[in-house]
């Protein structure tokens, strides 16, 4: 016998070290991204104090030192907000696992989104599953993935309309349907939806649904969109679920449809 081992996989080098790069680039601009914001909240502070200041003054030159004083904290506003979303998108790396029920954490966003919808005329209509199992999530990473496909919705129905959010089993384990009346998407938008920096709205940052996209497929999911314009959205998330969990739920439907076929073998007798 040849006490010879295997050589290691290339491909599976390739993706270490790709995984690695990542990892530092990632840091890099995370670190980056700290070192702008940190002046910058300074200045938002000093344009806030100075807006005060010049509101005690009268005159035309004090009144135009204030309109432009604002257009600064307007901008430092914008500039903060695509900090926090670049943030939010290099950060998603490992979540923190935890058997967690979807159903919760679903009606969690929904309640907190339940204001906002009614001022906007948005009818949300709940389907969610009773008997679906728990999965493995990071629920803050997650909560924050479903708001922001909710919000996403919000905006895509100016005029109102209809948000169904559900869940159920799937082959993969677990879904949760977005599906919204809204203006819908074309092609090329739909194409390009889950790239960086890509968006269709005026001071979007564009990396709200790549964030989500990432943060689905660092729990082993899979998101999927359909649309059209002027019919809408559909978003799906599809989750595995552990495997104990799927086995138990397939152990109950077993003994459910056992049971079920006790009962029509009895009535035969």
């Amino acid at each position: 016998m040849s006490d010879e081992k295997p050589s290691p996989d290339p491909s599976d080098q390739t993706d270490d070290v790709l995984a690695r790069q990542y990892n530092e680039i990632a840091a890099l601009a995370g670190g980056l991204a700290h070192e702008i914001k940190n002046p910058l909240s300074t200045i938002r502070l000093n344009m806030d104090l100075l807006a005060e200041d010049l509101a005690e003054m009268q005159g035309p030159g004090q009144r135009r030192a204030q309109g432009k004083v604002e257009v600064v904290r307007q901008e430092c506003l914008r500039l903060q907000g695509l900090l926090d979303d670049f943030l939010r998108f290099t950060r998603v790396h490992h979540p923190r696992l935890q058997a967690t029920d979807l159903n919760r954490l679903v009606h969690r966003v929904l309640e907190f989104f339940r204001p906002q919808a009614e001022e906007a005329g948005v009818e949300i209509v709940e389907y969610l599953d009773p008997d679906l199992p728990r999965v493995t999530l990071d629920p803050d990473a997650f909560y924050g993935a479903i708001l922001n496909l909710v919000l996403n919705a919000q905006q895509s129905m100016p005029g109102g309309g209809q948000l169904m959010v559900r869940t159920g089993l799937c082959q993969r384990g677990v879904a949760l349907d977005l599906i919204d009346t809204g203006r819908g998407m074309d092609e090329e938008t739909l194409s390009r939806m889950f790239d960086v920096f890509f968006s269709t709205k005026d001071g979007g940052s564009g990396l709200g649904l790549p964030t989500t996209r990432r943060v689905v497929e660092a729990h082993r999911g899979r998101i999927s969109v359909e649309s059209e314009p002027g019919r809408g959205t559909h978003f799906r998330i599809e989750l595995p679920t552990p495997p104990r969990l799927t086995e138990a739920v397939g152990g109950e439907e077993g003994r459910k449809e056992g049971g079920k076929e006790g009962r029509r073998e009895g009535g035969k007798e």
